[in-house]
Protein backbone atom coordinates (compact mmCIF):
# COMPACT_ATOMS: atom_id res chain seq x y z
CA UNK A 1 0.00 0.00 0.00
CA UNK A 2 1.43 3.46 -0.92
CA UNK A 3 2.34 5.75 1.95
CA UNK A 4 -0.20 8.36 3.00
CA UNK A 5 0.13 11.92 1.76
CA UNK A 6 1.89 14.22 4.19
CA UNK A 7 -0.80 16.88 4.69
CA UNK A 8 1.66 19.40 6.10
CA UNK A 9 3.65 19.16 2.87
CA UNK A 10 0.41 19.42 0.88
CA UNK A 11 -0.46 22.57 2.79
CA UNK A 12 2.95 24.02 2.00
CA UNK A 13 2.41 23.24 -1.70
CA UNK A 14 -1.00 24.95 -1.50
CA UNK A 15 0.56 28.11 -0.05
CA UNK A 16 3.35 28.10 -2.65
CA UNK A 17 0.77 27.82 -5.44
CA UNK A 18 -1.30 30.60 -3.90
CA UNK A 19 1.66 32.93 -3.33
CA UNK A 20 3.33 32.17 -6.66
CA UNK A 21 6.90 31.66 -5.42
CA UNK A 22 8.98 29.89 -2.77
CA UNK A 23 10.22 33.19 -1.38
CA UNK A 24 6.73 34.65 -0.90
CA UNK A 25 5.47 31.36 0.57
CA UNK A 26 8.42 31.14 2.95
CA UNK A 27 7.53 34.59 4.32
CA UNK A 28 3.91 33.53 4.76
CA UNK A 29 4.87 30.28 6.51
CA UNK A 30 7.88 31.66 8.39
CA UNK A 31 10.10 28.92 6.95
CA UNK A 32 13.42 29.12 5.11
CA UNK A 33 13.06 28.77 1.32
CA UNK A 34 15.51 25.82 1.39
CA UNK A 35 13.33 24.00 3.96
CA UNK A 36 10.21 24.67 1.91
CA UNK A 37 11.92 23.48 -1.28
CA UNK A 38 12.94 20.23 0.41
CA UNK A 39 9.46 19.52 1.70
CA UNK A 40 7.96 20.30 -1.72
CA UNK A 41 10.40 17.78 -3.22
CA UNK A 42 9.24 15.19 -0.67
CA UNK A 43 5.62 15.73 -1.71
CA UNK A 44 6.54 15.45 -5.41
CA UNK A 45 8.30 12.16 -4.62
CA UNK A 46 5.14 10.90 -2.89
CA UNK A 47 2.89 11.94 -5.80
CA UNK A 48 5.28 10.65 -8.44
CA UNK A 49 5.94 13.79 -10.48
CA UNK A 50 6.76 17.49 -10.57
CA UNK A 51 4.15 19.93 -9.29
CA UNK A 52 5.85 23.06 -10.68
CA UNK A 53 8.10 23.93 -13.57
CA UNK A 54 10.19 27.07 -13.80
CA UNK A 55 9.55 29.75 -16.39
CA UNK A 56 12.19 32.39 -15.78
CA UNK A 57 11.78 33.38 -12.14
CA UNK A 58 8.22 32.16 -11.97
CA UNK A 59 6.89 28.81 -10.72
CA UNK A 60 4.19 27.47 -13.03
CA UNK A 61 1.95 24.56 -12.14
CA UNK A 62 2.30 21.37 -14.16
CA UNK A 63 -0.71 19.26 -15.11
CA UNK A 64 -0.11 17.19 -11.97
CA UNK A 65 0.19 20.44 -10.00
CA UNK A 66 -3.16 21.72 -11.29
CA UNK A 67 -4.80 18.42 -10.33
CA UNK A 68 -3.26 18.45 -6.85
CA UNK A 69 -4.22 22.11 -6.36
CA UNK A 70 -7.86 21.41 -7.20
CA UNK A 71 -8.05 18.83 -4.43
CA UNK A 72 -5.99 20.91 -2.01
CA UNK A 73 -8.29 23.90 -2.56
CA UNK A 74 -11.31 21.80 -1.65
CA UNK A 75 -9.62 20.20 1.36
CA UNK A 76 -8.42 23.41 2.95
CA UNK A 77 -11.64 25.28 2.22
CA UNK A 78 -13.53 22.49 3.96
CA UNK A 79 -11.04 22.68 6.84
CA UNK A 80 -11.74 26.41 7.19
CA UNK A 81 -15.47 25.70 7.10
CA UNK A 82 -15.03 23.04 9.80
CA UNK A 83 -13.15 25.54 11.95
CA UNK A 84 -15.95 28.08 11.49
CA UNK A 85 -18.73 25.56 12.25
CA UNK A 86 -17.04 24.14 15.35
CA UNK A 87 -16.41 27.67 16.59
CA UNK A 88 -20.14 28.42 16.33
CA UNK A 89 -20.93 25.23 18.28
CA UNK A 90 -18.41 25.72 21.07
CA UNK A 91 -18.87 29.47 21.55
CA UNK A 92 -22.67 29.49 21.21
CA UNK A 93 -22.40 32.42 18.83
CA UNK A 94 -25.14 33.11 16.29
CA UNK A 95 -25.38 30.58 13.46
CA UNK A 96 -24.65 32.23 10.13
CA UNK A 97 -26.21 30.77 7.00
CA UNK A 98 -25.77 32.08 3.48
CA UNK A 99 -28.69 31.20 1.20
CA UNK A 100 -28.92 31.40 -2.58
CA UNK A 101 -32.52 31.62 -3.79
CA UNK A 102 -33.59 31.10 -7.37
CA UNK A 103 -35.07 34.38 -8.62
CA UNK A 104 -38.13 32.58 -10.03
CA UNK A 105 -39.14 31.04 -6.69
CA UNK A 106 -42.15 32.63 -5.02
CA UNK A 107 -40.59 34.26 -1.98
CA UNK A 108 -43.44 33.31 0.36
CA UNK A 109 -42.80 29.68 -0.63
CA UNK A 110 -39.07 30.10 0.00
CA UNK A 111 -39.76 31.67 3.39
CA UNK A 112 -41.71 28.58 4.43
CA UNK A 113 -38.66 26.46 3.62
CA UNK A 114 -36.40 28.60 5.81
CA UNK A 115 -38.75 28.54 8.80
CA UNK A 116 -37.24 25.39 10.43
CA UNK A 117 -33.95 27.26 10.82
CA UNK A 118 -35.76 30.22 12.39
CA UNK A 119 -37.22 27.95 15.05
CA UNK A 120 -33.85 26.81 16.39
CA UNK A 121 -33.04 27.77 19.97
CA UNK A 122 -29.87 29.49 18.76
CA UNK A 123 -30.00 32.82 16.94
CA UNK A 124 -29.65 32.41 13.18
CA UNK A 125 -28.32 35.24 10.99
CA UNK A 126 -29.33 34.92 7.34
CA UNK A 127 -27.62 36.26 4.25
CA UNK A 128 -29.82 35.78 1.16
CA UNK A 129 -29.10 36.43 -2.51
CA UNK A 130 -31.23 35.71 -5.57
CA UNK A 131 -30.01 34.63 -8.99
CA UNK A 132 -30.19 31.99 -11.71
CA UNK A 133 -29.87 28.37 -10.60
CA UNK A 134 -26.64 27.52 -12.44
CA UNK A 135 -24.89 30.62 -11.06
CA UNK A 136 -26.10 29.93 -7.51
CA UNK A 137 -24.93 26.30 -7.62
CA UNK A 138 -21.53 27.37 -8.95
CA UNK A 139 -21.23 29.81 -6.04
CA UNK A 140 -22.33 27.04 -3.66
CA UNK A 141 -19.57 24.83 -5.02
CA UNK A 142 -17.10 27.65 -4.32
CA UNK A 143 -18.32 27.83 -0.69
CA UNK A 144 -19.98 31.23 -1.12
CA UNK A 145 -23.37 29.77 -0.13
CA UNK A 146 -24.27 27.18 2.49
CA UNK A 147 -27.49 26.15 0.73
CA UNK A 148 -29.39 26.96 -2.46
CA UNK A 149 -33.18 26.93 -2.79
CA UNK A 150 -34.26 26.22 -6.36
CA UNK A 151 -37.40 25.36 -8.31
CA UNK A 152 -35.40 23.05 -10.57
CA UNK A 153 -32.18 21.09 -10.42
CA UNK A 154 -29.21 22.51 -12.30
CA UNK A 155 -28.60 21.12 -15.77
CA UNK A 156 -24.89 20.86 -14.98
CA UNK A 157 -23.82 19.71 -11.53
CA UNK A 158 -20.38 21.23 -11.20
CA UNK A 159 -19.30 19.09 -8.25
CA UNK A 160 -19.89 15.40 -7.55
CA UNK A 161 -20.26 16.29 -3.87
CA UNK A 162 -23.44 18.31 -4.44
CA UNK A 163 -26.62 16.82 -2.97
CA UNK A 164 -30.23 17.82 -3.34
CA UNK A 165 -33.42 17.35 -1.32
CA UNK A 166 -36.98 17.82 -2.47
CA UNK A 167 -38.45 20.05 0.22
CA UNK A 168 -42.04 20.53 -0.82
CA UNK A 169 -44.44 20.66 -3.73
CA UNK A 170 -47.63 22.56 -4.41
CA UNK A 171 -50.27 22.84 -7.07
CA UNK A 172 -50.56 26.18 -8.86
CA UNK A 173 -53.33 28.76 -8.47
CA UNK A 174 -53.99 31.82 -10.61
CA UNK A 175 -54.56 35.29 -9.17
CA UNK A 176 -55.51 38.76 -10.34
CA UNK A 177 -56.69 42.11 -9.05
CA UNK A 178 -60.23 41.76 -7.58
CA UNK A 179 -62.18 43.23 -10.52
CA UNK A 180 -60.33 41.09 -13.09
CA UNK A 181 -60.52 37.98 -10.89
CA UNK A 182 -64.32 38.29 -10.59
CA UNK A 183 -64.69 38.57 -14.38
CA UNK A 184 -62.53 35.49 -14.99
CA UNK A 185 -63.72 33.23 -12.20
CA UNK A 186 -67.12 32.16 -13.61
CA UNK A 187 -65.91 30.40 -16.78
CA UNK A 188 -62.47 29.41 -15.48
CA UNK A 189 -60.28 28.21 -17.13
CA UNK A 190 -61.85 29.03 -20.54
CA UNK A 191 -62.14 32.64 -19.41
CA UNK A 192 -58.33 32.96 -19.57
CA UNK A 193 -58.33 32.81 -23.39
CA UNK A 194 -56.95 36.09 -24.76
CA UNK A 195 -56.41 37.54 -21.28
CA UNK A 196 -53.21 39.35 -20.21
CA UNK A 197 -50.83 37.01 -18.41
CA UNK A 198 -47.74 37.75 -16.33
CA UNK A 199 -44.94 35.17 -16.60
CA UNK A 200 -42.57 34.76 -13.65
CA UNK A 201 -39.85 33.60 -16.03
CA UNK A 202 -39.79 31.41 -19.10
CA UNK A 203 -37.12 29.27 -17.35
CA UNK A 204 -39.45 28.32 -14.50
CA UNK A 205 -40.53 24.66 -14.85
CA UNK A 206 -44.08 25.24 -13.61
CA UNK A 207 -44.61 28.01 -16.18
CA UNK A 208 -43.75 25.63 -19.02
CA UNK A 209 -46.20 23.10 -17.57
CA UNK A 210 -48.89 25.76 -17.18
CA UNK A 211 -48.55 27.07 -20.74
CA UNK A 212 -48.62 23.51 -22.09
CA UNK A 213 -51.73 22.67 -20.07
CA UNK A 214 -53.54 25.82 -21.23
CA UNK A 215 -52.55 25.12 -24.83
CA UNK A 216 -53.95 21.57 -24.55
CA UNK A 217 -57.26 23.10 -23.44
CA UNK A 218 -57.28 25.41 -26.44
CA UNK A 219 -56.66 28.40 -24.16
CA UNK A 220 -54.15 31.01 -25.31
CA UNK A 221 -53.56 33.87 -22.89
CA UNK A 222 -51.42 36.81 -23.98
CA UNK A 223 -48.11 37.08 -22.12
CA UNK A 224 -47.79 40.77 -21.30
CA UNK A 225 -44.61 40.61 -19.23
CA UNK A 226 -41.80 38.22 -18.36
CA UNK A 227 -40.32 39.09 -14.96
CA UNK A 228 -37.61 37.12 -13.17
CA UNK A 229 -38.63 38.30 -9.70
CA UNK A 230 -41.68 36.67 -8.15
CA UNK A 231 -42.42 39.57 -5.81
CA UNK A 232 -42.42 42.16 -8.61
CA UNK A 233 -44.81 40.08 -10.68
CA UNK A 234 -47.34 40.14 -7.83
CA UNK A 235 -47.09 43.94 -7.70
CA UNK A 236 -47.87 44.08 -11.44
CA UNK A 237 -50.79 41.72 -10.90
CA UNK A 238 -52.12 43.69 -7.93
CA UNK A 239 -52.31 46.77 -10.17
CA UNK A 240 -54.49 44.95 -12.69
CA UNK A 241 -51.90 44.37 -15.40
CA UNK A 242 -52.64 40.67 -15.77
CA UNK A 243 -53.11 37.20 -14.30
CA UNK A 244 -50.23 35.57 -12.44
CA UNK A 245 -49.56 32.16 -10.93
CA UNK A 246 -48.35 31.24 -7.44
CA UNK A 247 -48.25 28.06 -5.35
CA UNK A 248 -51.63 27.15 -3.88
CA UNK A 249 -49.94 26.44 -0.55
CA UNK A 250 -49.35 30.19 -0.05
CA UNK A 251 -52.62 31.38 -1.67
CA UNK A 252 -54.07 32.94 1.48
CA UNK A 253 -50.89 34.90 2.17
CA UNK A 254 -50.65 36.06 -1.48
CA UNK A 255 -54.22 37.37 -1.35
CA UNK A 256 -53.70 39.08 2.00
CA UNK A 257 -50.35 40.65 1.24
CA UNK A 258 -51.03 41.83 -2.32
CA UNK A 259 -54.80 42.47 -2.10
CA UNK A 260 -55.57 40.13 -5.00
CA UNK A 261 -58.08 37.31 -5.36
CA UNK A 262 -57.74 33.70 -6.48
CA UNK A 263 -59.30 32.86 -9.84
CA UNK A 264 -58.90 29.10 -9.59
CA UNK A 265 -56.58 26.17 -8.98
CA UNK A 266 -54.87 23.99 -11.59
CA UNK A 267 -54.09 20.76 -9.81
CA UNK A 268 -52.19 19.12 -12.67
CA UNK A 269 -49.45 21.77 -12.62
CA UNK A 270 -46.96 21.56 -9.76
CA UNK A 271 -44.20 23.74 -8.42
CA UNK A 272 -41.39 21.88 -6.67
CA UNK A 273 -38.80 23.32 -4.35
CA UNK A 274 -35.37 21.79 -3.86
CA UNK A 275 -32.59 22.43 -1.39
CA UNK A 276 -29.10 21.96 -2.86
CA UNK A 277 -26.08 21.52 -0.57
CA UNK A 278 -22.42 20.62 -1.00
CA UNK A 279 -22.65 17.42 1.04
CA UNK A 280 -25.08 15.33 3.05
CA UNK A 281 -23.52 16.47 6.34
CA UNK A 282 -23.08 20.23 6.17
CA UNK A 283 -22.22 20.81 9.84
CA UNK A 284 -24.30 23.99 9.74
CA UNK A 285 -27.21 23.57 12.17
CA UNK A 286 -29.44 25.92 10.17
CA UNK A 287 -28.87 23.99 6.92
CA UNK A 288 -29.49 20.70 8.71
CA UNK A 289 -32.75 22.05 10.15
CA UNK A 290 -33.97 23.02 6.68
CA UNK A 291 -33.08 19.67 5.12
CA UNK A 292 -33.61 17.32 8.10
CA UNK A 293 -37.10 16.02 7.29
CA UNK A 294 -36.28 15.48 3.64
CA UNK A 295 -32.90 13.76 3.61
CA UNK A 296 -32.82 10.58 1.57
Amino acid sequence: MPSSINFKHLYYFWVIAREGSLVAASRELNLAPQTLSGQLASLESQLGGLLFKRQGKQLVLTHLGHTALKYADEMFRVAEELKHVTSMITTQQAIKVSVGISASIHKLFAYRMLEPAMKLERQVDFSCQTGQVEYLVQELDHHRFDIVLADRLPTIQRSSSIHWYKLEESTISLFAAPSLARDLRSRFPKSLHGQPFLAATLESPYFHQLMQWLNNQGIKPIVRAEIDDSALIKVFGAHGLGVFAAPTIVADEVCRQYQVESIGNIDVVMENLFAITRSRLSGNLAVEAICKRYQH
